[in-house]
């Protein structure tokens, strides 16, 4: 009987950095035989590569992407699919998620930097703790009047703001990965921390993350919320007690723009800030554009919006006491 020889793995690495040798040379030796396939790309690309001929794309059997997600005749012996995003919404509806026997995987707990890290060679010296720290930097920076001290050295002169304490304020922590490392920075600022889940969490067991979690990070056992809240029934009583909302949610029909104008006004009671590092279609940008003109809370900052990216025309730009990046992560 002749022995059948299983073909090698074809790996297909599309992604927005230059791959370091040092990785390229390591994955042979991790899987041995394996093929590997790089290619380029832009953060936002959604398009088919060109470059790609079909026989490549024939020949894949795993992938490592971010955004593009061809149709599964278009590649054939496809069998795994990893992002180096900590969501996959945005292919949930796509036939390749949805009638294929392909699996994925996500870089949930790992995400944001990590996998771009580990791609490009580059020491790791953080991990899923910078979409928290820009939560926490921005807030900081907004407090205390960074942007105006900037300018003011940039002219030569001396400005004095009221600056507004930390200690007392809440934050609101949507529970995953990012929700917990949020929690964990807001508590170390002496922050009080509330929890808003789509499901309730009613024992010791179901707050905690049972995802991967690494040392030092997160908050595993979920101890550091005081209050937890979950539903739709509890969002406008969990958001009224709020000084600092971090939206941390994934997209979802439940979560679609879940924060609108009935939200902002609640919000306005204790004048909170609105920080969306989740998703951007879970915010209504049109009813955040006119709580921030009409100070209905007291500021914002975006790294996702709806529309993505974000034209240059739209009022967001321009809105009052806003801080857009623009998918830093």
């Amino acid at each position: 009987m002749q022995n059948s020889v299983k073909p090698p793995e074809v790996l297909l690495i599309i992604a927005p950095w230059d791959l370091s040798v040092s990785f390229l040379e390591r994955l042979p030796t991790i899987s041995p035989g394996i093929r590997v396939i790089t290619f380029k790309c832009n953060m936002q690309d959604m398009e088919r590569p060109r470059a790609i001929s079909q026989e490549t794309w024939n020949s894949v059997t795993i992938r490592l992407t971010r955004n593009y997600l061809p149709g599964k005749e278009q590649i054939p012996n496809l069998r795994y699919i990893q992002f180096h995003t900590a969501g996959c919404n945005h292919i949930a509806d796509t036939s390749l998620f949805e009638d294929s026997d392909v699996s994925f995987g996500t870089a949930n707990g790992v995400h944001p930097q990590v996998v771009a890290w580990v791609l490009s060679g580059r020491k790791l010296t953080t991990r899923s703790s910078q979409i928290a720290e820009w939560v926490v930097t921005t807030l900081l920076g907004f407090q205390h009047h960074y942007e105006d001290t900037e300018d003011a050295v940039g002219l030569r002169m001396c400005v004095h703001h009221p600056s507004v304490g930390m200690k007392d304020r809440v934050l609101l922590s949507c529970i995953g990965c990012t929700g917990r490392q949020c929690a964990r920075l807001a508590n170390a600022l002496g922050m009080d921390v509330h929890a808003f889940t789509l499901h309730e969490r009613p024992t010791p067991e179901s707050k905690g993350d049972h995802s991967y979690v690494e040392a030092g990070m997160d908050d595993p056992n979920g101890d550091i919320p005081s209050r937890w809240y979950h539903g739709c029934d509890q969002l406008n009583e969990f958001l009224a007690g709020l000084d600092l909302l971090a939206i941390t949610l994934p997209l979802t029909s439940l979560t679609w723009s879940m924060i609108a104008r009935e939200q902002f006004q609640t919000l306005g009671k204790r004048n909170a800030f609105v920080s969306n590092v989740g998703q951007g279609p879970i915010v209504n940008n049109d009813d955040l554009v006119d709580a921030l003109n009409n100070g209905k809370i007291r500021g914002a900052a975006v790294d996702v919006t709806d529309p993505e990216p974000l034209p240059a025309g739209h009022p967001l730009w321009k809105a009052k006491n806003v801080i857009t990046t623009m998918s830093e992560f």
